[in-house]
């Protein structure tokens, strides 16, 4: 891509609001610059928030998305935005966590993905969910997603 090539993206750049809802949140995605290279994509997201379906009280996770794209990459700002239009949304930590790993695919059809959702305790249970789409490319580097096992406090 030159220079002068331009990327449609109505967020990056702009104002933006943060989506009312997952579902009204775009995922913005831009050429990968590399889509011969097989490699690993990592975004991290310290203090995702959604709400309990049941109680409406807040749940708190740590998400780490990888991905191996392909001839998209997610724009940043836009996934930024999406995340964060949890936080009026009412969703068990599976249904979130999935919902989440799969717009991601939808949004840029990448070589692999895997998510891991690292939940907070609620009713004193940590709940961990993890998905992924297939098996790892042959050859992709995959380091460990970092987050210890819930210790609890101490």
């Amino acid at each position: 891509m030159t220079s002068s090539e331009q990327i449609p993206l109505t967020q990056l750049g702009h104002a933006t609001s943060i989506p009312a809802s997952p579902a009204d949140a775009v995922l913005e995605t831009v050429p990968n610059p590399h889509p011969a290279s097989l490699y690993l994509v990592r975004f991290t997201c310290p203090e995702f928030t959604t709400l309990c379906p049941v109680t409406g009280q807040p749940d708190f996770a740590h998400l780490v998305i990888d991905y191996a794209p392909d001839g998209r990459l997610v724009e940043s700002k836009s996934l930024k935005l999406f995340l964060a239009s949890f936080r009026t949304h009412h969703g068990f930590h599976e249904a979130c966590t999935l919902d989440v790993g799969r717009r991601v695919v939808e949004a840029t059809v990448p070589r692999w993905l895997r998510i891991g959702g690292y939940w907070y305790p609620r009713g004193g249970i940590p709940i961990d969910v993890f998905w992924q789409t297939g098996d790892a490319p042959v050859g992709l580097w995959l380091p460990e997603q970092g987050i210890p096992p819930y210790r609890g406090r101490g």
